[in-house]
């Protein structure tokens, strides 16, 4: 892999988020851009608050950057600053991804695809259409996961401690989303995803064997729900799938050109320091 140059003409794209530190989003871009030998860098944005974030989209429609992925607690706003938004987008009123472009900016949401991608390849067995899904949170990332979740026909169940968000989400996505607290939200599940930055309460005794465990963190690797789950014999799927699979299109939207092939999970568990 040679490394990519930088110069004045670099195409220059990044993410935005607060802590962005963690972010693994920056090695994958970064490695991508030097493997297809492109000038260009895909650099960290941590915006203090949302006139800061604001700030940024500003510099976006000046062209001095050519667009970013969002993530928490920025990516409803950046729906809203949007000029105009992909379906993926609209259905969630929230973005992941904000391409600027003559002075405009479109909002798109690549989430869904990576949970979606996440879970065909870690999870392969599964089947959500008709099925009940517990969504635990109704965060952003939350909204794009649900939204595509009752693309792919599942019944997708929301526990969240704040029941204002939740009933607003299910609002929006209609009505294969509804709210439910407690065990009974469990009942029947075929899958449960922890969409929460922190460990969520959970019964685990609740779950049936056989439930597929989804936790949207990934550092690390094997989260406390994670390995809660394993240990109960849960099969799993971590998080570094969902981030691997929205990558791409994260890539070609903010680049404009598909991504070259690369073996992202050993390129980041070996970041991680862990085994794959």
């Amino acid at each position: 892999m040679s490394g990519n140059r930088i110069t004045g003409a670099a195409l220059v794209a990044g993410i935005a988020g607060d802590p962005v530190s963690h972010s693994l989003s920056p090695v994958i871009h970064n490695a991508w851009l030097a493997a297809a030998d492109m000038d260009g860098a895909y650099v960290p944005f941590a915006p203090a608050d949302p006139a800061g974030f604001e700030a940024l989209v500003a510099a976006g429609r000046a062209g001095l950057i050519l667009g970013l992925n969002v993530t928490a607690p920025f990516k409803e706003q950046a729906f809203a600053l949007a000029d105009t938004a992909t379906p993926a987008a609209n259905l969630t009123g929230s973005a992941n991804i904000l391409v600027f472009e003559a002075g405009r900016v479109q909002a798109d949401s690549s989430d869904g695809v990576g949970l979606m991608r996440g879970l065909r390849e870690q999870a392969p067995d599964l089947t959500v259409a008709g099925q009940p899904v517990v969504l635990l949170g109704a965060g952003g990332a939350a909204r794009a996961g649900a939204g595509a979740l009752v693309e792919a026909g599942a019944q997708v169940r929301i526990v969240n401690r704040s029941p204002d968000r939740a009933e607003a989400l299910a609002a929006d996505l209609g009505p294969s989303v509804r709210v439910m607290e407690g065990p009974a939200a469990l009942d029947g599940a075929v899958l449960v995803i922890n969409a929460l930055s922190v460990q969520p309460d959970l019964d685990f005794d609740a779950v049936a064997p056989g439930t597929v465990m989804m936790d949207m963190t990934y550092k690390p690797l094997i989260t406390p729900f994670l390995a809660a789950a394993r240990a109960r014999g849960l099969p799993t799927v971590d998080g570094l799938s969902m981030l691997i699979g929205q990558a791409a299109p994260s890539f070609e939207a903010l680049f404009r050109r598909p991504p070259p092939p690369l073996n992202l999970r050993a390129l980041l568990t070996a970041h991680l320091g862990e085994g794959s």
